[in-house]
């Protein structure tokens, strides 16, 4: 049996019409796109009244994703409808698998596995990116902190790493991709494997080796704090093997491409991030990570009524950059979609995208963290303090306000943290 929601344009008994905004994502940009819409739907008075403001989702929580790589990761969200309920914004649980622009509707499955179908007036496609697995021999051995799942996944098996047999790989971990992501879990792992085998009587067999197919860490984060992440991974003791990537693993070994065969039994990929494979069904331009492209206002080019926000748009920083796929960018890029895609309904003045200053804080675990400003990544802060300003990212700042709608629009009309 299909289910029908009808989130299209519709007309009531009295003759008022509604038209309907569909948010596809539960994420930062899909979350603070819908509320963004209903701040500016509620600042247009009357002609506002007549919008009508859903999200479809597949889970109930907004996943705290940058959060991940850390430890019990299950703590890592919060109820969507502790958010967004508050604002009066319908939620709609369900997958999404197809679109369709030029009949403006989306195929959905529910949590039943029945199909549903949903229309719209004006889309914003908010569903991410996700990480790009390889398929080499035993890649099934591996583990990632792309989800919530997968990222419990590992948090379960380094829990019960004393359960295995003794082995020389028992409390090693390899870390494949030393960007962003990469850094932050192999800085943050051995600390995680050092209080297991503490407990567990081993705590002289804990290692940690990081591998990148890059002949510099951190490639993409340039050379700017490269010498205070060096710097930390030597005082980690983490081995680093660069100029080279996996070729094969099994449950308790990983070989890698120069033929060097390290016995682990924790192996975590970061390597690669792709739009979600919904823009696909978006006719428009993309750029290599399958990333639409968007004018000024998040609307994607050429495409009729379809805004996009997040990992899954490309859209222009600042003069001669393009955002990052990046919870920094996402969450403007939300607040500004919401907004323009009332004002387009409403025919108020849309606001051109313009972030804050790009900035990068990356947590290096107990060796602190390091901060730094602009594209040209220069270090403003290193040690404890970044550390400090990176648990304040983490924990406050990109939380979303919870069961106060009056906080939640106030924050949404905040386009600038300065």
């Amino acid at each position: 049996m299909r289910t029908i929601v009808d989130s299209g344009s519709c007309i009531y008994s009295d003759g008022e019409t509604v038209t309907n905004i569909l948010v596809i994502g539960g994420g930062f940009a899909g979350v603070w796109a819908a509320a963004g819409a209903v701040r500016t739907a509620r600042e247009a008075g009357d002609a506002g009244s007549e919008i009508r403001v859903s999200l479809v989702s597949g889970g109930d929580d907004l996943v705290v994703r940058p959060r991940l790589y850390e430890d019990k990761p299950e703590r890592m969200r919060v109820a969507l409808d502790r958010i967004l309920g508050p604002i009066g914004v319908k939620r709609i649980t369900a997958t999404v698998v197809g679109i369709d622009t030029d009949a403006r509707t989306v195929e959905a499955v529910d949590r039943t596995g029945a199909p549903v179908s949903l229309s719209y007036d004006k889309l914003v496609l908010a569903t991410g990116s996700q990480l790009i697995r390889p398929n080499f021999a035993g890649s099934e051995n591996i583990f990632d902190v792309d989800t919530m799942p997968s990222a419990a996944a590992l948090d379960n098996h380094l829990r019960r790493l004393p359960e295995q047999a003794p082995s020389e790989g028992r409390y090693t971990a390899v870390v494949v991709g030393a960007g962003f992501t990469g850094l932050e879990i192999a800085t943050g792992i051995g600390e995680r494997l050092q209080a297991i085998a503490d407990a567990d009587g081993r705590s002289e067999s804990v290692r940690v080796v990081l591998v990148d197919r890059a002949d510099v860490i951190g490639p993409e984060l340039g050379a700017g704090p490269r010498s205070h992440i060096e710097g930390a991974l030597s005082e980690l003791k983490i081995e680093t093997r660069l100029d080279r990537t996996v070729a094969s693993a099994t449950a308790d070994e990983v070989t890698l491409s120069d033929g060097e065969v390290i016995s682990a039994s924790t192996i975590v990929w970061t390597a690669g991030m792709a739009a979600s494979p919904l823009t696909a069904d978006v006719p428009g331009e993309r750029d290599r990570f399958g990333r639409l492209n968007v004018d000024a206002y998040l609307r994607v080019t050429g495409v009729p009524d379809v805004y996009a926000a997040g990992d899954v748009a490309m859209a222009l920083a600042e003069e001669g950059n393009l955002t990052a796929q990046s919870c920094q960018h996402a969450l403007p890029m939300g607040k500004f979609a919401g907004h323009n895609v009332v004002a387009d309904v409403v025919g108020t003045e849309p606001i051109s995208f313009t972030p804050d200053p790009y900035t990068t804080t990356l947590d290096l675990g107990p060796s602190g963290a390091v901060s730094t400003v602009g594209w040209e990544r220069t270090v403003r802060i290193v040690g404890d303090e970044a550390k400090s300003l990176k648990q304040d990212i983490n924990s406050v700042w990109i939380y979303p306000p919870v069961d106060d709608a009056e906080q939640l629009l106030a924050q949404a009309g905040r386009f600038s943290n300065l």
